[in-house]
């Protein structure tokens, strides 16, 4: 099981932050729904057939978990949050996607007073942040979470948590319209940040007004073609926090109704984010979960309260499915992780497959948008020390076969959790899963996700043609790259001949801690085959012309 609670933190401002206290629930992996027994047989990979013409490029499975001031506040000028921190911005600039967590009440801190830059709460200047992620080919997911302080007035004292379901106390939570509130933010983000030019003026309710004498005003604007994904809170089915905080599957999907298009309109305007900006794509919580079931109830609502459109599809009131999943020894909903495990040993494969299964009837793309390893060896969630590897190298191991996992069975987006450390000293799970050093140096799994990202973003996984050594086969174009893993954690090393008919050289590319690039040399192919020694770290092999 999974918790999370939320800290006061950053220059007297009242924002939100992920520390989990709680048990992982069942972590899902697969190549075979069974462990790998630490010998020389082979796992039997299953792969989940991605449909025909796939072309999902790896980069969209390199994506981070940041907050607002990670890019904008400067540790010398704490109360400026109106400018990128370049420093901060140039190891961003690792990652090829960024899921923005972002607290409802900062756009919202006066109910029906939105501001965007600045933020009323808080002072942050998100027309900034996002444009400079779109100049530099960063992908943003927001998720807009939590409930803001003036709609937390409506509950009683003692029932009053940022993470209870949005709606004032009292409402309904099978009822579309109990969502209206956060369905009208949802308009008021998409009207401006979406692409769309002609939203009705009217409907938007800026507020212009200067916090002092020289503050920046905020500026009514439309359209500006920043962001294309929008998630409906986080982790809905959160059972851990009891009735005020946790949805059953119908009373979220009728939560993504309001939040999608006002309920199919009925809620009025300026209500849902497809009425401001039909082309922005609504992706659905993640669950905390991993249950399928839980957005196959979602579909059986629309099915009955939306119903089908005129193409006989069913009209769902989401884009994007997506759920979060921590690799660890947790195999039970009774049990209690103890440390992290190797993704491919953890049951991560076997509950990819049944999300894609699902989403496949109804066309949809699945995203993981919280996976990681702690790094503090007290953590339940850390990644261990294996063979000649400190902790770290195991992260960035782990990491990086995270994504290669979640490409073989046709997961479109991944987010690791997260850019920067809650904690370093903290063993509480995800208190120590940062990517990033607080001084601004990448840890060996940001080297290696950048360094992958560079020789891989833009290929796409095709096939697995080994299972021991597993060895995956990307193309670009008629450019084509092997993957070669050792799915283990016994520090284990095997030989292997890759075959390569017709082939006369390749580059051998590994990756290398503490620096930009992998190391590359080219080998010679002898009687069509390379002699390649492949290990835990994944190795790639790119077919020269």
């Amino acid at each position: 099981m999974q918790f999370y609670i939320f800290d006061i933190v950053l220059v007297m401002m009242a924002v939100t932050r992920k520390v989990a206290f709680l048990f992982l629930l069942t972590i899902p992996s697969l190549i075979d729904c069974r462990k790998f027994n630490h010998t020389e047989e082979a796992i039997s990979v299953v792969s989940t057939p991605l449909a025909q013409g796939d072309t999902t490029a790896f980069k969209n499975l390199l994506g981070v978990n940041a907050f607002e001031w990670n890019f904008l506040q400067n540790p010398a000028d704490v109360n400026n949050g109106m400018q990128i921190y370049e420093p901060k911005m140039q190891v961003i600039k690792t990652f090829a996607g960024v899921r923005h967590y972002l607290d409802w009440g900062r756009i919202e801190s006066k109910q029906g007073q939105f501001t965007f830059s600045p933020t009323h709460s808080g002072g942050w200047n998100l027309d900034a942040m996002y444009q400079r992620c779109k100049t530099e080919n960063i992908d943003v997911l927001v998720c807009l979470k939590t409930c803001p302080d003036w709609l937390l007035q409506t509950y009683p004292g003692n029932e009053r948590d940022a993470e209870n379901v949005p709606m004032p106390y009292g409402s309904d939570k099978l009822q579309p319209k109990s969502y209206v509130l956060q369905a009208k933010a949802g308009f008021q983000f998409a009207a401006r940040y979406g692409s769309n030019l002609n939203v009705e003026k009217a409907l938007l309710t800026v507020n212009t007004t200067p916090r002092w004498t020289g503050d920046q005003a905020n500026e009514v604007k439309t359209g500006l073609g920043l962001i294309k994904y929008i998630e409906c809170d986080n982790e809905r089915d959160k059972w851990w926090k009891g009735d005020k905080a946790h949805q059953s599957a119908e009373e979220y999907a009728a939560n993504l109704s309001a939040f999608y298009d006002g309920h199919k309109g009925t809620l009025g305007k300026g209500v849902g984010v497809k009425n401001a900006d039909p082309k922005m794509q609504v992706v659905m919580a993640g669950l905390a979960a991993t249950d399928a079931q839980y957005v196959a109830k979602m579909i059986d609502w629309c099915k009955q309260n939306r119903g089908y459109k005129t193409d006989g599809s069913v009209n769902l009131c989401f884009d994007v499915i997506n759920f979060h999943l921590y690799s660890n020894d947790h195999q039970s909903n009774n049990g209690k992780a103890t440390q992290g495990i190797a993704p491919e040993l953890s049951e991560a494969g076997k509950v990819a497959a049944d999300f894609v299964t699902l989403a496949q009837t109804y066309k949809l793309p699945v995203w993981v948008t919280e996976a990681g390893y702690d790094i503090n060896q007290q953590s339940p969630q850390r990644a261990v020390k294996v063979g000649n590897k400190d902790e770290l190298k195991t992260q960035a191991d782990w990491t990086i076969r995270t994504s290669l996992l979640y490409a073989r069975f046709g997961i479109k987006k991944v987010f690791f959790y997260e850019l920067f450390d809650d904690n370093l000293a903290n063993p509480t799970q995800y208190a120590s899963s940062g990517l990033v050093t607080n001084d601004l140096k990448r840890r060996p799994a940001a080297d290696y996700i950048l360094q992958t990202k560079n020789l891989l973003g833009n290929y796409s996984y095709r096939e697995t043609i080994s299972k021991t050594p597993l060895v995956d086969v990307y193309r670009n174009g008629n450019k084509v790259i092997y993957v070669l893993t050792i799915p283990d954690q016994t520090g284990k090393n095997v030989a292997y001949n890759l075959s390569l008919p017709g082939v006369k050289q390749v580059t051998v590319h590994q990756l290398h801690a503490g620096t930009d690039a992998m190391e590359s040399h080219q080998q010679s192919v002898g009687n069509n085959t390379v002699a390649l020694t492949v290990t835990e770290t994944p190795l790639f092999v790119e077919v020269n012309k």
